[in-house]
């Protein structure tokens, strides 16, 4: 017996109801997040996507992994790695942008939230800045020029922004952010 021939409705289609019921899902939570709800359960967003709790629980399983894959959703690509021709204006715009990011109260109930389920969801926020922080410091050695290690200018950059933005009341402003550039790159 021959495999039947390919055709269009047999491969893996985008959008349809999978991409309806995503985007309905990820809307919801963002909108709970906003209205600061007291529980963020699946069944609550579930009747708030307009899809049942079932149809919730087969593709994400837990409130974080759905946390998990909004977040994904939200932080891949919306910075920009900046490419000035200076590593020090390069990290200095990109803590900047962050900072505005995270004073965002969208953005910040998001992290917020995600840091809360612990675990392994929590390195979501970090992951997709880190790959961003980790371009520009190998396109500054492909430049031919020394860079800290990624873990160092993690520790220095991305820590105290989050910090900042997560567990105090201070907003990470893009003024302060740009000075955590100095203290990982002295004059």
């Amino acid at each position: 017996m021959r495999p039947a021939p390919s055709s269009p409705r047999a491969e893996s289609r985008p959008g349809g109801r999978s991409a309806r019921v995503r985007a309905a899902v990820h809307q919801a939570v963002r909108e709970l997040l906003s209205d600061e709800a007291d529980e963020l359960t699946i069944p609550v967003i579930a009747a708030r996507a307009g899809v049942h709790a079932t149809t919730v629980y087969r593709r994400w399983g837990s409130v974080g992994d759905l946390l998990t894959d909004v977040a994904t959703s939200r932080f891949s690509g919306d910075i920009v790695v900046p490419d000035t021709g200076s590593l020090r204006e390069d990290l200095e715009r990109f803590a900047s942008d962050l900072a505005r990011d995270l004073s965002d109260p969208d953005t910040l109930s998001l992290v917020r939230a995600i840091v809360g389920t612990g675990g392994e969801n929590a390195g979501v926020c970090r992951a997709e800045r880190q790959r961003q922080l980790e371009a520009m410091l190998e396109r500054e050695q492909a430049r031919g020029n020394e860079t800290p290690p990624i873990e160092r200018a993690t520790d220095a950059l991305l820590a105290p922004l989050y910090y900042r933005a997560v567990f105090t009341d201070q907003a990470p402003t893009p003024e302060w952010a740009r000075t955590l550039v100095s203290h990982l790159l002295p004059d």
